[in-house]
């Protein structure tokens, strides 16, 4: 019994520890965006099949045992200017959830699609800084009978920004893994239309510019290092080869 209550506490203190970290999230739509510092981005979008019907107004069976409707969510999807590159489906909660991919050719062209119009974009230079600015509005779909939601279901709009971040309105004030920044509200909220307002500003060179920039920097210089080397041995042994020789004894 005092074994049982030991590795209790102790399950206790590392989720205090861990400030509840260890324990799963469970999001019901998560909007990923990767964008490129030209207006060029993939979008994933996970999200379950009701939470489609219900935010995004998708023409979809969000019944438990419904089947998965591959065709019509990819014309969902793809546009003009959009093409979805992998299309998913897996089973969680006892829910269908979808996972698309997709390639976009401008992001600011994305609130004229019905699947983004609950949104406006903006993405533009401002002087030093790139900045990106998306505003989720209401959402535009049908309200559904009971699918097993309880309360604790999450949306998440993710961004991987291609350059160095200075600055972002994320409530969390975090940025994980150097360039990515999450934007959470509660599914309840999202379903009302509680205002989201994303802003983002970046620096003007990528990430991967400036890292190979720097690779290449590294690589010139022990060139130079190398050369600068061979120069002064090579100098050494003219010197020791024109050196006159001593006198014979």
């Amino acid at each position: 019994m005092r074994s049982r209550v030991s590795l209790f506490m102790i399950a206790v203190l590392l989720l205090s520890a861990c400030s509840g970290r260890l324990v799963k999230k469970q999001y019901e739509y998560e909007e990923e965006l990767y964008l490129a510092l030209d207006g060029t981005a993939t979008v994933n979008i996970n999200a379950s099949v009701p939470a489609l019907v219900a935010l995004r107004g998708a023409e979809l069976n969000p019944g438990p045992r419904a089947r998965f409707e591959r065709d019509r969510i990819r014309a969902f999807y793809e546009s003009p200017g959009v093409t979805v590159t992998a299309l998913s489906s897996s089973r969680r909660y006892g829910r269908r959830f979808v996972h698309i991919s997709m390639d976009v050719a401008d992001v600011r062209a994305l609130q004229r699609l019905a699947p983004f119009a609950w949104s406006s974009y903006r993405f533009a230079r401002d002087g030093d800084l790139y900045e990106f600015k998306q505003v989720v509005g209401a959402p535009s779909g049908r309200s559904i009978s009971d699918v097993g939601w309880n309360g604790s279901e999450l949306v998440a709009f993710r961004m991987h920004l291609p350059s160095k971040i200075a600055y972002h309105n994320a409530p969390s004030h975090r940025t994980e893994r150097g360039n990515i920044v999450e934007w959470e509200q509660p599914l309840a909220d999202r379903l009302r239309g509680a205002p989201l307002e994303i802003e983002v500003q970046m620096q003007t060179q990528s990430i991967l510019a400036r890292t190979l920039l720097l690779f290449g920097a590294s690589i010139v210089a022990a060139l130079a290092t190398m050369a600068a080397t061979l120069w002064w041995i090579a100098r050494r042994g003219q010197g020791a080869a024109t050196r006159p020789l001593p006198p014979a004894l």
